[in-house]
């Protein structure tokens, strides 16, 4: 293995595991709060490699298989539904991650549950005190993004993007409006533009519409208007301006912390949203699965990140629990979202699901996660193979 790779390998573990223990940390953290005793904290899964107790009795760890986390807490995978005497079962799934062996005849304690248990149990607490637990992970990935695009914006700043004119098509409506090649667009329709989308945008939903537009030319503000041309578009009409464009990154500028704390709000909000229409289009058949990345494109970006220094870093890092949290979310069982769904299905009947649909479930669900798991690496092998 030579330095670059290890080296990317290297920012790849430090990364995701700072993204782990901040989604395992919202669990664990809203759980102690509701007095539940909180068995391991494990970074990774399978065997472990180190670990450590604290006062409470929690059980800090490493494992050997780098690729997420866990948090086990006291009476998770207990039915309760079932008498204080019933034998308690653990899931195949958290089995399966643990690295321990699981059958459907799993020995465990057959011994009548304590009060004093029952008050630290997370099967014994409301459905609302567990749904906070299970989703406090999600919930403090987009906290965790929001934070770090924050503190960017504070001390270093952000980047005042500036949308420049490339070319102008001849016959256009842009050549007729008097826009020229270098022009910077600063204002479309009374909306201040850092983003060439926000120009397609207008003048998409604005044909034949004369719209005001300021340009920088020289050093000089020029106000000129436009009028987009009407095209046809799947049997719609829309509007067309006749230009190519370029994003230009001018100087970085310092926020104050409110500003950047709405900044944060905002691009996390974009990034997400981003997120979901891409998950919509691979739904609808419109995506391509082919440009999913998987752990060993993480990995890549991870080390091409820290090539680029602190900043790109930390601004993956963001980026990362953003997804990391949104996916979590997905109503599949063993993720976050599953536990959220089951608990919904509880507060609706008034009773939980049976253990029997909520073992198959989770199975069904485990199948789903690694399935994906592999696909999406196969993606990355296929990439590194055809570069």
């Amino acid at each position: 293995m030579d330095f670059g790779t290890l080296s990317t390998v290297l920012w790849f573990l430090v990364v995701l595991s700072i993204i782990v223990f901040v989604h395992e940390w919202g669990h664990y953290y809203v759980a102690k709060r509701n007095n539940v005793r909180v068995e391991v904290f494990s970074i990774g899964f399978g065997p472990e490699i180190f670990g450590w107790f604290d006062k409470s009795g929690t059980r800090w760890r490493v494992s050997l298989i780098p690729l997420g986390g866990y948090v086990r807490m006291f009476g998770m995978a207990d039915d309760v539904e079932a008498e204080d005497d019933a034998p308690k079962k653990k899931d195949a799934a958290v089995n399966f991650l643990e690295g321990k062996a699981t059958s459907s005849d799993d020995e465990v304690a057959d011994q009548p549950i304590s009060e004093e248990d029952k008050a630290v149990s997370f099967a014994y607490k409301t459905v609302g005190q567990r749904a906070a637990i299970v989703a406090a992970g999600p919930v403090i990935n987009f906290l965790f993004a929001i934070l770090v695009l924050a503190v960017i914006a504070v001390t270093v700043g952000v980047p005042q993007v500036k949308v420049s004119v490339s070319e102008v098509m001849t016959g256009s409506a842009a050549e007729q409006a008097g826009l020229a090649p270098d022009d910077t667009i600063l204002n479309l329709n009374g909306t201040v533009i850092d983003d060439p989308r926000i120009i397609q945008s207008i003048v998409s939903e604005n044909p034949g519409v004369a719209l005001p537009i300021i340009v920088l030319r020289g050093g000089e503000e020029i106000e000129l208007r436009v009028t987009p041309q009407s095209a046809d578009q799947d049997g719609a009409q829309v509007g067309r301006l006749g230009i190519r464009m370029q994003g230009v990154m001018g100087d970085h500028e310092r926020l104050n912390p409110l500003s950047a704390a709405w900044f944060g709000i905002e691009k996390t909000a974009s990034i997400t949203m981003q997120a979901l229409n891409n998950i919509g289009l691979l739904l609808i058949g419109e995506g391509n699965f082919k440009d999913l990345g998987g752990p060993i494109a993480i990995a890549q970006m991870s080390g091409q990140a820290a090539e680029q220094g602190a900043l790109q870093l930390f601004f993956f890092m963001a980026v990362l629990s953003i997804n990391l949290g949104l996916i979590n979310l997905f109503p599949i069982p063993i993720l976050d979202g599953g536990h959220l769904l089951f608990m919904a299905i509880e507060a609706v009947r008034g009773k939980p699901l049976g253990e029997r649909a909520q073992e198959y479930g989770f199975r069904i669900g485990l199948a789903l996660v690694l399935l994906l798991m592999l696909s999406v690496t196969w993606n990355d092998i296929v990439r590194a193979f055809s570069s």
